[in-house]
């Protein structure tokens, strides 16, 4: 996605007082268990964190096994994932594996996949690693609220034959509405978030803390993974003068390139890896800059380089990732489907679910609409039924003021045109960010059974009605 819009100017905010430069960002990792051992415990309570530096006191989170965000979940391409889910909250939860391609009964979608998990109750996820990538966890119960106050977690498979760099980090973006006195603003459903860019937060924590400076070494080479973790903030980060390469995108490879207009642009939910060779001299450092929001521009983190130098040139490694074992889309036999978006503030209303519908759907509180239709719960009709094997492309209309980053759950797609242009890459993702009023075409095959959720991931959008359910028929399988 191209960052369409005049970068009017630097805003900095100081998000905390000088610090020694930490030399590590990136979440405790866990191994996974072998096939006959005990899965990995995961349990979602209530705890504190530290998303402010000191001296002020830890804030009031949900978090999963005590940390945020979560345990990294490391593992490699074709192991075999278990994980026991434990539910210390007061509420049912579940957990949904975002981006990675799983049995649908392993979803995590409550009342769609599965019951949630009852309060001191357990649930066995087990499924397999079929792609390499940088993918996450997160709740799908009451999602606006639970990932707001903090459960989330990595989850990487790395590929059998990595590219070469020296370190390897995950960093999950997020944002935060905290009070005056530090804890988070418990204004969750606010009407006012759900009809406009939904729950924008006004401070911003790299793997759960605010820091200052990380360090880094003059000459090093870094995949970078960042995990827009967020409810609804889109990033837009500037790397001071650093040339980082998009290898992936949502986990899936993609031709090594430089990111349009030099800014990596992260929807909600969204993942990118990146290779950054850090050319800065000994004892310089840089700003790392969230300019998406226009006359809201911000300081992230400033990069420190250390006194030493590890190399002189950068390296000569490849970049290019080995390809996932993803179906290719037919695009002469595809089907195509018009979807069109509407609702919010200042949005086109009018289209074919007609305007009577739409409002007698907002009367009962909803606010957004996939073909002139809200969703009202996850027992509903399915927008699409398609036939297991067969390939689609998704026309889909944004006829609203708003982005929206679209994601179907248990596929990858194919990103084919935006507004009418073919794309460069032709990337796959499972989450692709809309523009105000942009049309976009993705194509996937629906190899996948299930009843699968199609969502927006600015998560005050989908409780507010902007979901579906797109149904893949294994009984009309082609032959």
């Amino acid at each position: 996605m191209t960052l369409n819009r005049l970068i009017s100017r630097r805003h900095v905010l100081r998000t905390g007082a000088a610090f020694t430069a930490i030399s590590t960002l990136s979440p405790a990792r866990v191994a996974m268990a072998g096939p006959t051992e005990d899965p990995f415990l995961l349990r979602a309570a209530a705890g504190q964190a530290a998303l402010r530096p000191a001296p002020y006191g830890p804030t009031d989170v949900w978090s999963y096994n005590g940390s945020l965000p979560g345990p990294e979940i490391r593992v490699r391409q074709g192991d075999r994932i278990r994980v026991l889910a434990r539910n210390g909250l007061n509420e049912g939860t579940t957990v949904h594996w975002h981006g990675i391609r799983t049995p649908n009964a392993m979803d995590g979608v409550p009342f769609l996949t599965q019951d949630p998990i009852p309060v001191g109750g357990e649930f066995l996820y087990e499924f397999d690693a079929l792609d390499a990538g940088t993918f996450w966890y997160h709740p799908h119960q009451r999602s606006s609220e639970q990932v707001g106050r903090g459960l989330y977690g990595p989850l990487i498979v790395e590929e059998a034959n990595p590219i070469r760099v020296d370190r390897d980090l995950t960093w999950m973006l997020d944002d935060w509405r905290m009070t005056g006195d530090g804890q988070i603003a418990t204004d969750f459903g606010s009407r006012h978030d759900a009809m406009h860019g939904g729950r924008i937060g006004n401070s911003v924590t790299i793997n759960g803390q605010i820091p200052d400076r990380i360090a880094v070494r003059s000459g090093e080479r870094i995949r970078l993974r960042l995990v827009n973790a967020a409810n609804a903030r889109i990033f837009g980060l500037d790397f001071g003068g650093l040339a980082p390469v998009v290898v992936a995108l949502d986990g899936q490879p993609v031709s090594p390139h430089v990111p349009d207009d030099d800014i990596v642009v992260v929807g909600p939910a969204m993942r990118v890896d990146l290779v950054i060779d850090m050319t800065g001299k000994p004892g310089e450092s840089l700003t790392i800059t969230d300019v998406f929001y226009r006359d809201l521009e911000y300081r992230l983190v400033d990069l420190a380089y250390g006194p030493d130098r590890l190399r002189d040139a950068v390296p000569d490694w490849s970049m290019e990732l080995p390809p996932n074992p993803l179906a290719e889309p037919d695009m002469q036999a595809a089907t195509r489907h018009q979807i069109i978006f509407n609702g919010g503030m200042m949005g086109q209303m009018m289209m074919g679910g007609g305007m009577g519908s739409m409002m007698e759907q907002m009367r009962e509180g909803n606010m957004w609409f996939i073909n002139g239709k809200a969703a009202t719960g996850h027992m509903m009709d399915p927008l699409l039924v398609l036939p297991q094997g067969t390939s689609h492309v998704l026309q889909m209309d944004n006829r609203t003021a708003w982005h929206h980053p679209m994601h179907l759950h248990g596929h990858s797609f194919r990103v084919i045109t935006r507004n009418g242009q073919p794309t460069r890459h032709r990337e796959w993702q499972d989450t692709v960010l809309m523009a105000p009023e942009e049309r976009v075409e993705i194509a996937f095959v629906a190899d996948n059974p299930g009843d699968w959720m199609f969502h927006c991931h600015i998560l005050e959008h989908q409780a507010a009605g902007m979901m579906g359910i797109i149904r893949v028929d294994p009984g009309t399988t082609k032959t």
